[in-house]
């Protein structure tokens, strides 16, 4: 049974275009360390609510919200998340997730009950692993990120911008390998301090990244750049 670590109850923000519901689940396989909810990567086993009684609360928004976002931590390691997805689908939202993409299996089932896909690309292929923190993991995502392209699912490509972690030049060398890949949408995040934050970066560090000329070169590069 899913381990559901806690719901938002309404955003605009999560799931592009919709008023949406946010599901977070616990566990992750990785261990960014620019995570925004690193007290989601271990999953414990022990819920903070009960799926049904999420469906109960999904059951009252009925015609007030559009969608329902599924995150974490990371959603797609839950055992039982394609039924339900499945589950919120049948109730009438569109369903988001949000997706490291290392389970590539996981989302092809899921295919049917998805609408929308933010997949994160942590870093530039040659440096994901040290990333991530687990090998093997930038072949995974590329999987995920060739089945959503083929599949024609909506989804928008995003990268944290940790400048502990990425320097303006890997954020540019992986705009430059979704262009060719064929993403259209890319999202470029400023990194945010979270709880239990020991070595936050300055602000002139964060702000690199988002320089009139680095935007200016990336913008080329895509029809629809967002910052946030």
């Amino acid at each position: 049974m899913a381990t559901v670590a806690g719901l938002v109850p309404f955003t605009t923000i999560d799931y592009p275009g919709c008023l949406a519901a946010v599901v977070f689940f616990k566990g992750c396989p990785l261990k960014c360390p620019f995570c925004h909810n690193p007290d989601l990567q271990e999953n414990d086993g022990k819920g903070e609510m009960e799926w049904a009684d999420i469906l109960s609360f999904l059951s009252e928004r009925k015609g007030k919200l559009d969608g329902v976002v599924l995150s974490g931590g990371e959603p797609l390691m839950q055992p039982d998340i394609v039924d339900l997805a499945r589950q919120v689908k049948k109730l009438g939202f569109k369903v988001g997730i949000h997706t490291s993409g290392v389970y590539p299996d996981k989302l092809r089932q899921m295919a049917a009950y998805i609408d929308w896909v933010g997949l994160d690309i942590k870093a530039p292929w040659n440096k994901y692993d040290g990333v991530c923190g687990r090998s093997q993991m930038g072949d995974k995502v590329k999987e995920s990120l060739s089945f959503l392209l083929e599949q024609g699912i909506a989804f928008e490509a995003r990268t944290t911008c940790d400048p502990d972690c990425l320097t303006p030049e890997d954020v540019l060398a992986i705009a430059k390998e979704l262009k060719a890949d064929g993403v259209k949408t890319y999202a470029m995040q400023h990194y945010r301090t979270f709880k239990g934050d020991k070595h936050p970066p300055e602000q002139s560090a964060i702000n690199q990244f988002f320089k009139e000329e680095i935007l200016a070169e990336i913008k080329t590069l895509f029809p629809d750049l967002i910052i946030r």
